[in-house]
C-alpha cells in the first residue's frame, strides 16, 4: 500500500492544488476552481489519474479522525455518550442553546466543527461529480475499469451526501460537475437525495471488487453504506439483504482470535488486539471494512496524527488533582510513574458521560471494559507521580489516586471534575506517538466500517421488522465476541442495540448521524417507542433524537454547569445543524433553507423534490 501512495503522489499534488482546497463558507462553495496548468484536463486523461483522484477524495475523508480538535469531537458532543469538557474559556459547545447558531464560528477546533462538515462534504462531492462526469469521454480506459472507478466514485459522493442528510436534513445537491459559479442553488428533499444514493450504491455494488488495498473502496463497504441509506429510507429488507451480503460473503469475519503484533501477551485480549495500530492494516485482520490511512514515515501522513488521547482523555496533569494531604499530585513531564507515556497527555475536550463510562456496562466481564487487561482506565487506575511534591515527602507517592480525602473533601481544586476526572477506553484511544511527547496520539489508520457495525445494523433492521430474535443474535455476536453474556430476544429493542453501538463503536462511529437517522426514521414510520411516537409534521419540535439524548446524556438532560457557570443546554432542533450563514447569504440568486429553530429559516421555501439536471 506504501508504495501505491508514492506511485500517487504526483498525482495527489497535481489534483488537490485545484480541486481540493478546502474552502471557507463563500459564494463558491460548491462551484469548481479556475483551470491551472495541474487541471482536471492534465490529471484526468487515465486510469492512474481517476485512482489518484479516488485516493485524494479519500485524504479529504480521512481529515475528519485526525489533527487537534478534529470534527468527529462534534460528532460524539451533539450525543449521548460525550459532552465538550473544556472549561477554562467561553466559545466551546457547552450552551448549545446559545451558542449554535447560523453566525456562529462553526469551524474552529476550540468552539465545534459543524462548519467544517458542511464544507469538506461539498468538497468530496465536487472531485467525485468531476471523475463521474469526465471519465465517460475518456479513451484508453475499458469500461470494467471504467465502471469500477465510478462505483468508488459513486461510493464517496453517497457517503458525503449521507452524512450531510443526518446532519442537515434538506440540502443543495449536485450529480454532475459544475463549470460555471452558481448561485441559485436549493435545497432538496432528503429522501429524495437518499433514493438517488441508493441506485448509485447499487451500480457500485456490481462493479467494485470484494477485496482490495487497506484503505480503498470494496465491495463489502458499499453494501455497508447501501444499508445505511436503506435504513433511512426505512427499506429494512434492503437493509437485511444487503449486510448480509458481507456477513455471509466469507472474507470478512469478526475477530475472535488473538493476532497481532500483542498476541503473545497472555493478560490482553482480541479487543486490545483489534486497536493496535499495526493490526489495523494486517492481513489477518478479517474485521475492516473501511478504514482511513494515516501511517507515520508515509509521505502522505498527517503531520499531527489521531491526538486521540489529547482530546478524549481527561485533565489528570492538571496540576489541580491534589493528594489527601493537600499536595500537588501530578506532573505532565516524565517520571518515575511516566503517565504522559503509558497513557497520554488529554485536555478532556471529548468528555465522556457517565452514560458511556458507566451506565451501559452491564456485564462485568466485558472486555472493552476491563481495567485489569488495562483495555479500560478508571481515574483510580492512575497514580500519584509529582515526584517534586510527593517523593521522600508524601505516603501518597505511588499511589492511587482519589476523588475524595478526609471527611468527603473533594481532592480536586477548584471542583473541575468535568475535565479532571472520568473514565476512558484505553485499548481504543491509545496511539503511540513518535510525533511528540508528552504523548497526544500519533499516526494510525482507523476504522470507518467494520464488521461489527454491519451485525449491528441488521440487527436494527430486524428489530424495525418486530424480528426480536434475529436482532438478538446479531447483536450477541458482537457481545460474546467480547466475553459478554447473550441477550435474550425480550432484553432486545433500539435501546439495547443503541448501547452496544456506544459499547463497540465509541470514537469510530459518528454518533450523531446515526441517531438523527434513527430519529428520522421513527418519524417515518410512527413506530412506537417507551410509549411515545414522532412525526415529521414536527420534526424539530419532538424527536427520538432529542428525547434519547436528555434520557441518558446527565450534562444535557439534567442542566449541569460547569466551574464557569455555563449550563449544558440542547433543544429538539439540534437534531439538525444550522446551515452556516456565509453559505446562505452567498447563495444570492435563490433561497437556500436554513433548519428550523434557527435565525433565518422564516424564509424557507419548498424543498425540491427531484435533483436538478
Amino acid at each position: 500500500m506504501k508504495q501505491k501512495l508514492n506511485r500517487l503522489t504526483k498525482y495527489l499534488v497535481s489534483l488537490v492544488v485545484v480541486l481540493l482546497m478546502t474552502q471557507s463558507c463563500n459564494k463558491d462553495w460548491l462551484a469548481p476552481k479556475p483551470l491551472s496548468f495541474f487541471s482536471p484536463e492534465n490529471t484526468l486523461v487515465d486510469e492512474k489519474g481517476f485512482n489518484a483522484g479516488l485516493a485524494a477524495i479519500a485524504r479529504q475523508v480521512r481529515d475528519e479522525f485526525y489533527g487537534d480538535g478534529h470534527p468527529m469531537i462534534t460528532e460524539n458532543i451533539f450525543s449521548e455518550v460525550a459532552v465538550e469538557g473544556t472549561t477554562d474559556k467561553f466559545g466551546p459547545a457547552v450552551n448549545l442553546n446559545f451558542l449554535i447558531t447560523p453566525d456562529a464560528n462553526l469551524n474552529s477546533a476550540d468552539f465545534n466543527r459543524i462548519g467544517w462538515y458542511w464544507e469538506r462534504w461539498y468538497v468530496v462531492i465536487r472531485l467525485a461529480n468531476t471523475i463521474t462526469t469526465r471519465i465517460t469521454d475518456v479513451k484508453g480506459i475499458t469500461d470494467a475499469a471504467k465502471n469500477v472507478i465510478i462505483g468508488k466514485a459513486n461510493f464517496y459522493r453517497s457517503y458525503a451526501y449521507y452524512r450531510l442528510v443526518n446532519q442537515f436534513g434538506d440540502v443543495p445537491a449536485t450529480f454532475k460537475e459544475l463549470t460555471e459559479a452558481k448561485l441559485d442553488f436549493q435545497s432538496v428533499k432528503r429522501d429524495v437525495i437518499l433514493q438517488r444514493l441508493k441506485t448509485d450504491l447499487e451500480f457500485a455494488a456490481q462493479h467494485v471488487p470484494w477485496t482490495g488495498n487497506k484503505g480503498d473502496i470494496n465491495r463489502a463497504a458499499v453494501y455497508h453504506l447501501l444499508a445505511k441509506v436503506q435504513l433511512s429510507l426505512a427499506d429494512f429488507d434492503g437493509a437485511i439483504a444487503s449486510t448480509s451480503q458481507i456477513i455471509n460473503n466469507g472474507s470478512y469475519r469478526l475477530m475472535t482470535n488473538r493476532f497481532g503484533v500483542d498476541a503473545g501477551v497472555a493478560s490482553k485480549n482480541v479487543i486490545w488486539d483489534l486497536h493496535r495500530r499495526s493490526n489495523k492494516f494486517s492481513a489477518a485482520n478479517t474485521e475492516v471494512l473501511f478504514s482511513v490511512i494515516d501511517r507515520f514515515g508515509d509521505p502522505s501522513a498527517t503531520t499531527t496524527g489521531t491526538t486521540s488521547m489529547r482530546q478524549a482523555l481527561p485533565f489528570f496533569s492538571s496540576a489541580a488533582i491534589i493528594t489527601p494531604d493537600g499536595r500537588s499530585g501530578m506532573l505532565a513531564v516524565r517520571a518515575e510513574f511516566d503517565h504522559m507515556q503509558n497513557y497520554g497527555r488529554g485536555i478532556g475536550r471529548c468528555r465522556a458521560t457517565p452514560y458511556a463510562t458507566r451506565y451501559i456496562w452491564d456485564d462485568e466481564k466485558d472486555w472493552r471494559h476491563d481495567t485489569v487487561s488495562g483495555n479500560w482506565m478508571d481515574m483510580e487506575n492512575l497514580v500519584y507521580n509529582n515526584e517534586g511534591t510527593l517523593k521522600g515527602k508524601s505516603p501518597f507517592y505511588g499511589a492511587r489516586l482519589r476523588l475524595y480525602g478526609p471527611n468527603n473533601t473533594l481532592l480536586v481544586s477548584g471542583g473541575d471534575t468535568i475535565r479532571t476526572w472520568f473514565s476512558w477506553p484505553h485499548y481504543k484511544l491509545y496511539v503511540e506517538d513518535e510525533i511528540r511527547y508528552p504523548l497526544q496520539g500519533g499516526n494510525t489508520d482507523w476504522y470507518v466500517f467494520r464488521l461489527a457495525e454491519t451485525h449491528l445494523l441488521r440487527a436494527e433492521a430486524y428489530w424495525w421488522k418486530g424480528d426480536a430474535a434475529n436482532a438478538a443474535a446479531d447483536v450477541n455476536r458482537v457481545r460474546t465476541r467480547a466475553n459478554c453474556a447473550p441477550y435474550t430476544a425480550a432484553q432486545v429493542d433500539i435501546g439495547t442495540i443503541l448501547d452496544e453501538r456506544a459499547r463497540e463503536l465509541y470514537y469510530e462511529e459518528p454518533r450523531k448521524t446515526e441517531l438523527t437517522r434513527i430519529a428520522f426514521t421513527f418519524a417515518k414510520t410512527g413506530k412506537s417507542f417507551n410509549g411515545k411516537t414522532y412525526s415529521l409534521n414536527n420534526f424539530s419540535q419532538a424527536n427520538f433524537y432529542f428525547d434519547r439524548i436528555m434520557a441518558k446524556n446527565d450534562f444535557y438532560g439534567k442542566n449541569i454547569k460547569n466551574v464557569r457557570g455555563d449550563a449544558y443546554t440542547m433543544s429538539p432542533y439540534h437534531v439538525l445543524w444550522p446551515v452556516p450563514r456565509p453559505a446562505v447569504l452567498a447563495n444570492s440568486l435563490a433561497v437556500l433553507n436554513q433548519n428550523l429553530g434557527y435565525s433565518g429559516s422564516e424564509k424557507n421555501i419548498a424543498p425540491l423534490d427531484k435533483i436538478p439536471d
